[in-house]
């Protein structure tokens, strides 16, 4: 076929290039330099005065070269910015990457940092023929320490998503909140915070309960805010809540998982009650976005039962269960959507 103009062919439309799949398939290089970027603490230096690459390299005790190699793969990133000699933080990484700011998110950028070596092997872990299962290794059977960690990384970024929540949902008349799967209590500690005649419980698995209570204490709330210890694929919800709550577990668990969770959250309200299942939830024909694709794939990696659910697909959990008024609204754009119901 002639060319009408360099690359295009004559028809009009530009000819494919390499580029997209290059940026793809490499981009688990500038996921590992941000990670050693966090883990040298390389913003928070740069934000205590070590503002040169002389006096970061020596902050982050590394020899000149490798100093000189990160601080260039930042620069080059835009994680940072150069005037002059001077080096500073960009506005994202100045507001989630200085240990010390009540904003850090370090830990939820290193969250998934365990999987990182399976990545590398997914052709060979989707060959796989073992059946999967329903509990989540991830979280079930973990220690105590293990769900430390784990939950460390959920409430940097989790105190944000429950202050986002009280921006979408009214809870001024509201006497009990349970979180289904709450983990660090990150959205009871935010509602508590902004409601002082509210009370709420947080519900997770045994091993998570006396890392819950750690984040309540430390946010002085242990009058008000109760963590219990529970299964929520097999043990019943306390009764009574008016308002309840399943955040950012939805990829982790199929289909007749989250169906018997709506209903057994249905069966446990109170009459005029919500339920809010916030998660990455794929658009209504399973065509995207790609995050909520990218957490549904993941779950190949420890071969749950986990998938990448639609909003068409939540909706109609809760609808199954008896809620009414079911719709789904966007939370984050492009990750979180939240789906509710009235019972």
């Amino acid at each position: 076929m002639p060319e009408a103009k360099s690359g295009t062919p004559a028809g009009g439309n530009p000819r494919p290039t390499t580029k997209r799949l290059q940026t793809m398939v490499r981009a688990y290089r500038e996921a590992g330099a941000l990670m050693a970027a966090v883990e040298l603490e390389l913003f928070t230096h740069l934000d205590k005065g070590a503002n040169t690459e002389a006096a970061l390299t020596k902050a982050m005790g590394l020899q000149p070269l490798h100093g000189e190699r990160i601080i260039i793969a930042m620069l080059g990133l835009g994680m940072i910015e150069r005037d002059g000699d001077t080096l500073s933080n960009v506005a994202d990484t100045d507001r989630y990457l200085v240990k010390g700011k009540s904003t850090y998110a370090g830990e939820w950028m290193l969250f998934t940092k365990p999987d990182w070596n399976h990545w590398g092997r997914m052709a060979e872990v989707l060959s796989e023929q073992t059946p999967p299962v329903l509990k989540n290794p991830t979280v079930d059977g973990i220690t105590i320490e293990e769900a430390r960690r784990y939950h460390r990384g959920t409430y940097s970024i989790g105190r944000g998503a429950g202050r986002l929540f009280l921006r979408h949902v009214d809870m001024s008349n509201a006497k009990l909140l349970i979180d289904i799967g709450g983990g660090s209590g990150a959205y009871c500690i935010e509602a508590c915070k902004a409601n002082p005649d509210l009370k709420a419980v947080v519900l997770d698995l045994p091993a998570v309960v006396p890392v819950t209570r750690e984040f309540i204490a430390e946010n002085g709330l242990e009058d008000r805010i109760e963590a219990q210890a529970c299964d929520f694929n097999s043990d019943p919800f306390p009764d009574g809540a008016d308002v309840a709550v399943m955040a950012s577990n939805l990829p982790m668990y199929g289909r007749e998982a989250f169906a018997a969770v709506a209903k057994k959250a249905y069966a446990a309200m109170a009459p005029g009650g919500t339920f809010h299942l916030i998660g990455e939830s794929l658009d209504p024909d399973r065509s995207g976005p790609s995050d909520p694709a990218m957490w549904g794939l993941a779950q190949a990696i420890n071969n749950t039962t986990g998938i990448a659910h639609s909003t068409a697909e939540v909706e109609g959990y809760l609808s199954d269960a008896g809620f009414t008024g079911v719709q789904t609204d966007v939370f984050v754009e492009g990750i979180l959507q939240r789906t509710s119901g009235v019972k």
